[in-house]
């Protein structure tokens, strides 16, 4: 265990450095969009006033309330201070609303959608793969270019050709929204989980298809690797049985996919959310959309930093897992300490 200390050790700093500098990240990069959000907020509160001082003075009142009057380091600490205190400001667009309460509101629905989407892609993904590299001939002809052109799609690309196709052309599926929009959600309402459950089936298919190609692509390359390793011959050649064979060279080949888990599970930040502005799914990739589209800096931030929370979460368990269950790197700890 003393190796497997070292290693999650070492594991937690590089955590704790990329998250300190995703934090500054999430900080920055929405400030540097270009136009100025509270000009609009004026404008909206004004209406038709025309008095120059009276709109100055509601403008340097909002500045003050955002504290975008202060230079911005010091607002930058303010910033920490308040997110280490759980208080992630308050939006411009959706103002007096606390960005909080917005996140909140959606973010149930992107973890219900993604996560067992991407769990389900990876589990189908990566038998298909290891049945393709095992049995070869036919099954290997039909399934690899299969896989090679679903990896090769992109999450929001399928979502736009599945809502033409099966959405408007076929009248399979609802083309948006995460229920129907004569509805108040209410989910001890049996009629509006119904509907949940009608509007989730287009993109959850989405994510799973596009899911799968490229983790069956990952698998089929390291089991062919694998069945062709030297262990594996010589296995043969001592008569041991062929299945006994198959069941190492198969948990030896899904050690990087368990990686490649975490992978997928950082796809949320890209493709997958993109995924869901295009159904208009009401989850966080919609809801930062609209506060990119906004100059929503405060609702920028806490989506962003949402998700790279969440990311940087599941790839340490994953660490952590891959640390427990493969001998080779609580070896490599304890040589290099």
């Amino acid at each position: 265990m003393k190796g497997f200390t070292a290693y999650l050790l070492k594991k937690s700093v590089w955590y704790i450095i990329t998250l300190l500098i995703a934090v500054f990240l999430n900080f920055l990069l929405p400030r540097l969009i270009p136009g100025n959000p509270i000009m609009t907020i004026v404008v909206n509160a004004t209406g038709t006033l025309t008095d120059s001082a009276a709109i100055r003075q509601i403008y340097d009142t909002y500045m003050k309330m955002f504290g975008l009057d202060k230079p911005i380091w010091q607002q930058f600490f303010i910033y920490v201070w308040n997110v280490l205190h759980g208080n992630l400001g308050i939006s411009f667009y959706q103002y007096p609303r606390p960005v909080s309460e917005i996140i909140g509101s959606c973010i149930h629905w992107t973890i219900m959608l993604q996560i067992p989407a991407i769990l389900t892609g990876w589990f189908i993904g990566n038998t298909l793969g290891a049945l393709t590299a095992y049995r070869k001939g036919v099954f290997d002809k039909v399934f690899f270019p299969l896989f090679l052109y679903m990896s090769a799609i992109p999450a929001f690309g399928f979502a736009y050709v599945n809502v033409y196709f099966f959405a408007n052309q076929l009248k399979l599926f609802p083309a948006s929204l995460g229920y129907a929009f004569d509805m108040i959600p209410k989910w001890t309402n049996p009629a509006f989980l119904l509907s949940v459950l009608d509007h989730y089936r287009l993109p959850f298919l989405t994510i799973i298809l596009v899911a799968i190609g490229g983790q069956s692509l990952g698998m089929r390359e390291m089991s062919i690797y694998e069945l062709n390793a030297d262990y594996v011959k010589y296995s043969r050649l001592m008569g041991i049985k062929d299945s006994k064979i198959v069941w190492y060279v198969f948990r030896n080949a899904m050690l990087p996919q368990i990686n490649g888990l975490a992978l997928s599970l950082g796809a949320m930040i890209a493709g997958n959310l993109i995924a869901e502005i295009v159904f208009s799914y009401p989850g966080l990739g919609t809801t930062m959309f609209s506060a990119i589209r906004n100059q929503d800096f405060p609702l920028i931030s806490g989506c962003t930093l949402m998700i790279t929370i969440t990311v940087l979460a599941a790839n340490f368990i994953v660490d952590i897992i891959c640390g427990l269950i493969d001998p080779r790197i609580r070896l490599t700890q304890q040589e290099e300490g």
